[in-house]
């Protein structure tokens, strides 16, 4: 089985995640897409994210009605921060029946060399990039890369931290969340401080 792995923080997981992640695993090779809920990505501030256990919660509701998409708590039980080149290693020897690929935003392509082992990734595994608005021209070690396939997947430009200031300003964000989530957080009053 192919195995798509979607990283991110999801604080919180939002539509935009859930509209990326649904076309890539309807309309790629890609078997499964697993969501991997990210306890400390290393170019972020810990201290701004929700508790693991609640964002895992929010794409397990997020994703509970979707066959080919699942939430991964893989990353709660290594090293962190948490590198990807680990993860990556840290399945392949878990999964040895599974074939892992990459699902990034045309943003983090652009920022990829800053990954650890960034090289060896790109050597092993394929990479599966959805386009972003206002990304700048993707370099040339990248552009034609065989490991490197671009997704022709809708473009979404909402974010998890405009979510998080509109519910601290108390908008309504209701339309950017699934129904299961905006509940979810709704319910336990997060991020209104």
């Amino acid at each position: 089985m192919k195995v798509g792995l979607y990283f991110g923080t999801f604080n919180p997981v939002h539509v935009g995640h859930m509209i990326i992640a649904n076309h890539i695993a309807e309309f790629s090779d890609l078997d499964k897409i697993w969501m991997v809920v990210t306890p400390h990505n290393p170019l972020k501030q810990k201290s701004t994210l929700l508790d693991d256990r609640h964002r895992l919660q929010m794409v397990f509701l997020a994703t509970e009605d979707y066959t080919k998409i699942q939430p991964s708590d893989i990353e709660f039980n290594l090293p962190q921060p948490n590198y990807t080149i680990n993860t990556l290693i840290h399945l392949k020897e878990k999964y040895p029946q599974h074939e892992f690929a990459l699902i990034m935003g045309e943003d983090n392509l652009n920022s990829f060399r800053k990954w650890k082992n960034y090289d060896v990734i790109l050597n092993d595994y394929d990479i599966y990039v959805y386009p972003r608005i206002g990304t700048s021209e993707v370099d040339a070690e990248f552009a034609n890369h065989p490991k490197i396939h671009k997704v022709d997947a809708p473009v979404i430009e909402i974010s998890s931290t405009h979510i998080r200031e509109s519910i601290r300003n108390k908008k309504n964000y209701m339309p950017l969340l699934p129904q299961k989530v905006w509940e979810y957080i709704d319910h336990n009053n997060f991020y209104r401080k």
